[in-house]
């Protein structure tokens, strides 16, 4: 009997792999044997979760548009309907949608699945998996390979007599759900966005149906959009708002459309950013702060939580500007939403947890990182301040940027690549602790690697140096507020990082 190792297809919560072949140097290893055991894994731990037989489980999937998103959900559905769980199928979805089965009563779902990989490239995809407390934990996705590995746990499942699978609207039914959010929010009737005009961009992702399907109803021009057809080729630009491409495109439509509004989604819709009439993209920083904005009325004094790559300008705006309170976390979206949540279980109120990668993830949403729900509360705020002839750049007047900012990404080429990055952050925070290094400060408290604040007459910024959550490699961010400023950082850091044979700092 063969032995099965799916360890290297764990992605932090996520599972995420190589499904078809094509690019050179990579081997597909998200098999359709793969996906299978790795159902019947979650399927036993749904069982366990929700203490029902597997029999008595219905569970959601939908895919976006990778061109082995269909195969892989036929996999999962027919590995999954021998134990007699009801699939209910989503087809083309979004992953916040996916979640959402379990929260519409005319779905109630126990589980859900999204195949997904959310802006990797064309050959990749993966899984996301649901319960109706959200998404799943890092080490619940550990369990459910265990589970998966193992014969004896997959066999101890009784088969049952396959159910028909039933096909669901689920982006019509999260589609309405949105528009009753605008309807109500606005409050100007059945067509609250009549003579607005909003540019979207799906980037051939799953995000077309925002604009068709939640915008053009409601009243809203909706002409100028670009690549909201399916296309797992992505043949436009990379559905990332992170993209600088894709950025540019979408900043570039609007300048040239004269709207009110630009949106943009990933390839599952769980990020979004915006672009302002004057075609400034909102964005990293900037989409944190609008966020923020969205909320400080309703929730004075509230903690935000954010990424740790956040500027310093990002904090005197929430704190100064919105009276909010800041906590600038670690990476990773489900760092930032559990923070949240702890806060909350503590007795501080934290209404948002969002990374400058556009994962946000508002209280009040189920603390789902949901893009079309970010993007519906800026098209809801739009909408008002439109009445007042207000533009939403507004917003966000108030919000200073950094004068420079890169980022360069070391490979750790130590073969225990973790135990190496840990010593170097170690040795170089009691350096820059000691007060040794001239004007830069250690900063405190600090959750993810070392920051250092540098104040001198010359110039003015910050680093933050880090370990990948899953890569052998340790990004470096730099800001500064002077010009010129990134370069003298890279100064102080180059001979210090340059003693490290296992650190590649050639890019330094």
């Amino acid at each position: 009997m063969p032995n099965y190792d799916f360890t290297k297809l764990q992605n932090g919560s996520d599972i995420r792999g190589v499904a078809l072949e094509g690019v050179e140097g990579q081997t597909v290893n998200l098999t359709e044997t793969a996906v299978e055991r790795l159902s019947l894994g979650f399927l036993y731990w749904l069982s366990n979760m929700t203490d029902k037989k597997p029999s008595d489980l219905t569970i959601a999937i939908g895919h976006d548009p990778r061109l082995s998103g269909e195969a892989i959900a036929e996999a999962f559905t027919k590995a999954v309907s021998t134990k007699g769980a009801q699939i209910l199928d989503a087809g083309l979805a979004s992953t916040p949608a996916m979640f959402m089965s379990t929260v519409f009563p005319e779905y109630d779902c126990d589980g859900a699945v999204m195949i997904t990989a959310s802006h990797l490239p064309w050959n990749r995809n993966g899984l996301k998996f649901f319960s109706k407390n959200g998404g799943l934990e890092k080490g619940d996705i550990t369990d459910i390979i265990t589970f998966a590995e193992s014969n004896s746990i997959l066999n101890s499942m009784v088969p049952s007599a396959p159910k028909e699978v039933k096909s669901i609207p689920l982006l019509d039914t999260y589609s309405a759900h949105l528009r009753k959010l605008i309807i109500d929010g606005v409050g100007e009737g059945e067509k609250p966005l009549e003579g607005m005009k909003i540019t979207v961009d799906a980037g051939n992702g799953a995000g077309g149906f925002y604009a068709t399907k939640v915008l053009e109803p409601l009243g809203a021009d909706v002409s100028t959009s670009q690549f909201l057809k399916p296309d797992g080729s992505f043949p436009n630009h990379a559905p990332n708002p992170e993209d600088k491409a894709a950025m540019k495109s979408i900043c570039d439509k609007v300048k040239a459309s004269n709207v009110d509004l630009g949106l943009i989604f990933d390839t599952d819709v769980d990020r979004s950013s915006a672009v302002d009439e004057n075609g400034n993209e909102i964005n990293r920083n900037a989409i944190v702060a609008m966020a923020a904005a969205l909320i400080a009325i309703e929730h004075p004094g509230t903690t935000v939580v954010t990424d740790s790559i956040t500027s310093n300008q990002l904090t005197v705006f929430l704190e100064e500007c919105l009276g909010l309170k800041h906590l600038r976390f670690k990476r990773g979206y489900r760092n930032v939403i559990n923070k949240s949540i702890q806060l909350n279980d503590s007795g501080v109120d934290s209404q948002l947890a969002i990374e400058t990668s556009g994962h946000g993830a508002f209280k009040e949403n189920y603390f789902l990182d949901d893009g079309a729900y970010l993007a519906t509360k800026i098209v809801i705020k739009t909408a008002k301040l439109k009445k007042s002839a207000t533009p939403i750049s507004a917003i966000l007047s108030s919000l200073q940027h950094p004068v420079e900012a890169e980022e360069i990404r070391f490979p750790i080429t130590a073969e225990d690549f973790g135990p190496c990055g840990d010593k170097i952050l170690a040795e170089l925070e009691n350096l820059f602790g000691s007060g040794q290094i001239k004007g830069a400060n250690l900063v405190s408290p600090n959750y993810e690697g070392i920051r250092v604040d540098f104040n001198l007459p010359e110039f003015t910024g910050w680093f933050l140096l880090r370990k990948s959550l899953h890569d052998p490699i340790m990004p470096l961010n730099i800001e500064s507020d002077t010009e010129g400023g990134c370069m003298e950082i890279r100064k102080v850091l180059k001979p210090l990082l340059a003693g490290y044979t296992e650190l590649n700092t050639e890019a330094l």
